[in-house]
C-alpha cells in the first residue's frame, strides 16, 4: 500500500501519528454521556494495528523511503527516539492492545536484540528479539486528554440539547421509515435515532463476525446506519465555535498534539516518532477544529478501524519555521491522503496551528473541572477541597474572624494578593495529586504488554 504524500519541501525531522483502534468485540455507550461497557479485541483487530505499524515502518523507517526520518533507530528501538500515549478508558484494553500490535509492525523483533553476558554467552531477546517499547497508559480518572467528553456536564448538556433541537427531530423523522425495519437484526437494541451509533456498532460487529447476520442483514442496511451513525456522531462531538463544548474531546488532545509537533520540531530534543493511540471520538472533533472537515467533507464521517493520521513536521530548505503536513488513512483499505489544515493552501507552521486552536485549548484538569462545570469527578472533587482548603486558610490568616467556604470559581473574584496564597497552598496538593497538566500523568501500565496471548489475557484479567 503506498502513500501519496511527497517528501519534496525540506527536511523531514519527524512525525506524529494518530491511529484509531482495530477491530474489537461489540460493545455498549451511553447516548447522552458516552460512557462505555468494556471490550477486547480481536484477532482481525490486532492484524489490522499490526500491518498499520508495517506500513508505517515502510514510510518512516526504511532507508530508500524518501519520507525515511534521518536519525530513527531502524532496527534496535532507541526509547529516547519516541514517545507512545494509549487510551485506556471506556473500551479498555483494545486502545492499550492497539498501541502494542503497531509497535509489533514498526519495531519487529529482531535477531539483533541481544546481549553478552559475563560468562561469554550471547543472549537473544525473548520471543524471537520482541521488542518491549513503553506505552503511557491514559487512564481517564488520572488524565482527562484522551476522554475529555466522559463526565464533562457541559458535553452532556450540549448532546441533550441536540437530541432536543428542531435539526434532529426532523432527521429523526426522516429515517424513522429506516429505523421501524431493524428491530429483527438489533437483539432488542432500542431503535431511536439517540440510539444509533450503538445501532450501526452491533451491526457492523455483527457482519464482520457472524456468517448468519451477513447472510441475513439486507445489503444496503450496514452503509445506511453507518450514514445516519456519522451523522449522529459529528454533530455530537464537534461545535461550529472552537470553545464550543462538542470539541471537548479536541480541546483536551490538541494540547499533547502540539507539544509533540514542537518536541520533534526543536532538533535538541530526541523525540523523533510521536504515536497517540484513540478512540474514534477525538479525530472527529479534531478534524472540525483544524478546518479539514469543512474543507473536505468527506471527513465528516466516522473514522474506520484502524483509520490513522500523520502530521509529518518539516523544516524548510530556506531556515523558516517547521511546518506540518497533514495525511490520513481512513481504515485498512485505504492510502493516505494529504490535507490543508485550516483552510491553508499546502503545509502549515506548527504556530499558526497553535495560533488557531489556542484560545479553546484545556490545557490543566483544573480548567477542564471549569470547563466540564464539574466539582467531583477526574481529580475535581480533590481540587474543590484544596482550593476551599487554601481559601479558609487564607481567609483566616487575613481576617482573624470566622468565613464561609466559597467554590474555586469565587475565587476568582478575590483580591491578587489571596489569589497568590491561594495558589501557593494548593500548589502541594496539586503536585501530590497529578492534577497539574493535562496529558502529564503516568498510566498504570507503563511497559508494553509480551506479545504471547497468554500474557496479555493474565493482564487484562488482573
Amino acid at each position: 500500500m503506498s502513500s501519496s504524500t511527497t517528501s519534496s519541501d525540506g527536511k523531514l525531522l519527524g512525525v506524529l501519528v494518530l491511529t484509531r483502534h482495530g477491530d474489537r468485540a461489540g460493545f455498549y455507550q451511553d447516548p447522552t454521556t458516552y460512557t462505555a461497557t468494556g471490550t477486547i479485541i480481536t484477532p482481525l483487530g490486532t492484524q489490522q494495528e499490526f500491518q498499520l505499524g508495517q506500513l508505517l515502518r515502510s514510510m518512516y523507517l526504511n532507508s530508500s523511503s524518501p519520507l525515511n526520518i534521518p536519525g530513527l533507530n531502524d532496527t534496535i528501538v532507541n526509547q529516547n527516539q519516541i514517545d507512545v500515549r494509549a487510551d485506556a478508558g471506556g473500551e479498555l484494553g483494545v486502545i492499550y492492545d492497539s498501541a502494542v500490535a503497531l509497535l509489533q509492525g514498526l519495531f519487529p523483533a529482531t535477531a539483533n536484540y541481544t546481549t553478552d553476558l559475563a560468562n561469554g554467552t550471547d543472549i537473544e531477546g525473548a520471543l524471537g528479539g520482541y521488542q518491549y517499547i513503553p506505552i503511557q497508559s491514559v487512564e481517564p480518572n488520572l488524565d482527562v486528554s484522551l476522554e475529555g467528553y466522559t463526565d464533562c456536564n457541559t458535553f452532556t448538556d450540549a448532546t441533550t440539547a441536540f437530541y432536543n433541537s428542531a435539526e434532529f427531530k426532523q432527521k429523526a423523522n426522516e429515517s424513522a421509515a429506516f429505523l421501524a425495519m431493524l428491530p429483527p437484526y438489533l437483539d432488542g437494541r432500542p431503535t431511536t435515532l439517540e440510539n444509533m451509533y450503538n445501532i450501526y456498532d452491533f451491526m457492523n460487529v455483527q457482519s464482520i463476525h457472524n456468517a448468519a447476520f451477513a447472510k441475513v442483514l439486507p445489503p444496503t442496511f450496514l452503509a445506511q446506519a453507518a450514514t445516519l451513525a456519522s451523522w449522529h456522531e459529528y454533530n455530537v462531538f464537534t461545535s461550529p465555535q472552537l470553545d464550543g463544548p462538542g470539541n471537548i474531546a479536541g480541546r483536551t488532545v490538541l494540547p499533547n498534539i502540539i507539544n509533540g509537533l514542537r518536541n520533534i520540531a526543536n532538533q535538541t530534543n530526541p523525540i523523533l516518532f510521536a504515536y497517540q493511540s484513540l478512540a474514534y471520538k477525538p479525530f472527529l472533533s479534531l478534524f472540525n477544529m483544524t478546518g479539514v472537515a469543512q474543507t473536505y467533507p468527506q471527513l465528516a464521517n466516522l473514522v474506520n478501524y484502524a483509520a490513522a493520521v500523520t502530521m509529518e513536521v518539516r523544516q524548510p530548505s530556506d531556515g523558516s519555521e517547521p511546518v506540518i503536513r497533514f495525511s490520513f488513512k481512513n481504515g485498512t483499505d485505504a492510502e493516505f491522503v494529504q490535507y490543508n489544515l485550516i483552510g491553508a493552501d499546502g503545509d502549515v507552521t506548527i504556530s499558526a496551528l497553535a495560533n488557531h486552536v489556542n484560545s479553546a485549548l484545556v490545557n490543566t484538569t483544573a480548567q477542564w473541572c471549569t470547563v466540564c462545570n464539574n466539582t467531583q469527578d477526574r481529580g475535581c472533587g480533590a481540587l474543590t477541597e484544596a482550593a476551599n482548603a487554601a481559601l479558609a486558610s487564607a481567609s483566616a490568616s487575613s481576617s482573624g474572624h470566622g468565613h464561609q467556604r466559597i467554590s474555586p470559581v469565587g475565587a476568582g473574584f478575590l483580591g491578587a494578593g489571596l489569589a497568590v496564597a491561594v495558589m501557593l497552598a494548593m500548589f502541594g496538593m496539586l503536585a501530590f495529586l497529578g492534577c497539574l497538566v493535562v496529558g502529564r500523568g503516568t498510566g498504570k501500565r507503563r511497559k508494553a504488554r509480551a506479545a504471547s496471548p497468554d500474557a496479555a489475557e493474565s493482564e487484562e484479567k488482573a
